[in-house]
C-alpha cells in the first residue's frame, strides 16, 4: 500500500533557521495532509541509517535545549564563513610551503572551535529525539519524497537502500542555479550540488519542482545527464509554494528601527531576500541612487540576513552617504517585523538575475503589497500581469518605474493587485502530494483539487 514519506530532516535538525528551503519546507510538513484520497501522508527523518516518524518538527521550547540549538546554528554558520575564509585565502598564496602550513592550522582550528564542539551539541539535542520523532517502518510501495536540501545530507546510502527495498524516490527540485550560474556560489557548493544531482538522477524516480520554469530546466538537464530515452521513463511535475508567514505573531513586537521607518509618508521600496550575489542588490543601488540624483523622495529598505561572496556590497551599504536617511538594511527581523514591511511599504522591489520560485513575490502581493521585479521568466510565470517589469541590463528602467509609481501613485502593471488570489501553504502542501501521486502508475489517479491561483 502506497505512502507519502514527506522527508524535512535538515530543518528538523535547526528548526530555528527561517530563510528560503527551511521556510518551505517548515510550511508543507506543518500544513501536510493527513491523507490524501486514502493516501497516507507522513513526515519523516532519516537519522544515522534509520527512518522516523516526526512527531513535532519544531524545537520542544524547552530553554535550555533551545538555546544550545540556537548557539549551534550560529556555530554552524561561522565555520562555513570560517572555511570560506581559508578559502579565499588559499587561492591568493603562491607558496606550497604557506598552504600548507595555513592548511594545518585551518584543521586544528576547526576542530576544536567549531567541530567537537558541533558534535557535543549534536550529543545532547539527542536527547529530544524520543519526543520529536517515532521509529518507523518503511514498506514496499511507499514513496519517499526528497523536500528538504538533501545535497548536504549523509543519508544518500539508506537512501538506496530503501530504493532497493521497494520505496519510489521522489526529488523536490527548487533551482538548478549553482548548475546554470556557478558564479554566484562558492567552488565547493557548485560541487557539492552537482553530485548530488549526479546520485539524484540515478536515483530518483520522478522530480517535482516548485515552478513549471524549473520543471523544463530538470526535464533538460536530466536529458542531459541521462539521455532522451531514460529520461522518458522519468516524471516531472511542479507545485507551487504557499504566501503566509507562519511565524508572525500578533502580539510580539515590531523592530522599533523599523517602525520608524514607516512612520513618515515618504514611500518605501523593499527588499527581501538573503544578501547574497545573484539577488542583484548593486543593481538596486545603482537603480536607487539615479532616482535620488533626480530628486525622488523614495526610500530603498534591504531586508535579509548576511549570506556569501557579498563583503564588497555589504561595504557599499554600510558607507553609503544615504545610509539611514534614504537606504535601511536590516539583517535579521522577525515574521512579525516583515510582515510589518509588507503591510506598510509602497512596493517590493526584486531585481535577482535568477530564481527557482520567488517567495517575497508571493508574500508580498497576497498582501496587496504590489511588486517591481527582473524580466526573467519565473517571475512571469508568478506575477502575470499584475507585475511591473524592468531590465537588468539597465537600471535606469527600475529608476523610471519607481519615480513614476512616486509622482503618479498609479502603479505601473497591466492589472490591478486587488484582483490578485494565490493559494496558502495547506493547498500548497495538498498540491505537492496530489501532484506526485497523480504521477504513480500503481497508485489510482488523484482527482486534483481546485486552488486559488493567480488567474
Amino acid at each position: 500500500m502506497t505512502r507519502l514519506l514527506v522527508e524535512c530532516t535538515h530543518v528538523f535538525q535547526h528548526p530555528k533557521v527561517n530563510s528560503g528551503i527551511q521556510r518551505v519546507v517548515r510550511n508543507v510538513v506543518n500544513q501536510l495532509p493527513e491523507s490524501v484520497d486514502g493516501v497516507e501522508c507522513i513526515p519523516v527523518v532519516m537519522l544515522k541509517g534509520k527512518l522516523y516518524r516526526v512527531l513535532k518538527l519544531g524545537a520542544l521550547n524547552i530553554p535550555f535545549f533551545d538555546q544550545l540549538m540556537m548557539f549551534g546554528g550560529r556555530l554552524g554558520r561561522l565555520a562555513h564563513r570560517f572555511w570560506q575564509w581559508h578559502q579565499q585565502l588559499d587561492q591568493r598564496l603562491t607558496s606550497r610551503f604557506a598552504r600548507r602550513v595555513l592548511y594545518v592550522a585551518y584543521r586544528l582550528t576547526a576542530l576544536t572551535c567549531f567541530s567537537l564542539p558541533l558534535r557535543a551539541i549534536e550529543g545532547i539535542n539527542q536527547y529530544q529525539l524520543p519526543k520529536r520523532c517515532a521509529p518507523l517502518q518503511h514498506q514496499p510501495g511507499d514513496q519517499l519524497v526528497l523536500l528538504d536540501s538533501s545535497w548536504h545530507t549523509d543519508f544518500f546510502p539508506f537512501a538506496e537502500q530503501l530504493k532497493r527495498e521497494g520505496v519510489g524516490i521522489v526529488s523536490v527540485i527548487y533551482d538548478l542555479i549553482p548548475l546554470t550560474h556557478p558564479q554566484f556560489y562558492d567552488s565547493r557548493l557548485v560541487q557539492v550540488f552537482n553530485e548530488w544531482f549526479d546520485w539524484i538522477t540515478q536515483t530518483a524516480d520522478g522530480y517535482v519542482a516548485i515552478s513549471a520554469t524549473v520543471r523544463e530546466q530538470v526535464r533538460e538537464e536530466v536529458q542531459r545527464r541521462l539521455g532522451p530515452a531514460k529520461a522518458c521513463e522519468l516524471w516531472f511535475d511542479y507545485f507551487h509554494l504557499g504566501s503566509e508567514l507562519d511565524l508572525s505573531e500578533v502580539s510580539a513586537d515590531v523592530e522599533p528601527r523599523l517602525a520608524q521607518l514607516f512612520a513618515t509618508p515618504e514611500p518605501v521600496f523593499l527588499m527581501v531576500s538573503t544578501i547574497e550575489p545573484r539577488k542583484n542588490h548593486d543593481y538596486l543601488l545603482d537603480a536607487f541612487e539615479r532616482a535620488w540624483a533626480a530628486g525622488s523622495n523614495a526610500r530603498l529598505c534591504i531586508a535579509g540576513r548576511v549570506g556569501w561572496k557579498c563583503d564588497a556590497l555589504l561595504a557599499r551599504i554600510r558607507n553609503h552617504p544615504q545610509l539611514n536617511q534614504r537606504l535601511f538594511m536590516f539583517n535579521d527581523l522577525s515574521d512579525t517585523s516583515l510582515e510589518h514591511a509588507y503591510t506598510h511599504a509602497s512596493s517590493l522591489v526584486f531585481p535577482s538575475f535568477v530564481e527557482g520560485f520567488g517567495l517575497p513575490l508571493v508574500e508580498a502581493m497576497q498582501r496587496g503589497l504590489p511588486a517591481m521585479g527582473s524580466d526573467i521568466a519565473v517571475f512571469r510565470e508568478i506575477g502575470g500581469e499584475f507585475m511591473a517589469y524592468f531590465d537588468l541590463a539597465e537600471p535606469q528602467s527600475l529608476a523610471d518605474l519607481v519615480m513614476g509609481f512616486e509622482r503618479s501613485g498609479q502603479f505601473p502593471a497591466t492589472r490591478d493587485i486587488a484582483d490578485w488570489r494565490w493559494i496558502g501553504w495547506r493547498e500548497a502542501s495538498a498540491q505537492l502530494a496530489e501532484r506526485t501521486l497523480r504521477n504513480l502508475p500503481d497508485v489510482p489517479l488523484v482527482q486534483e483539487r481546485q486552488h486559488a491561483h493567480c488567474p
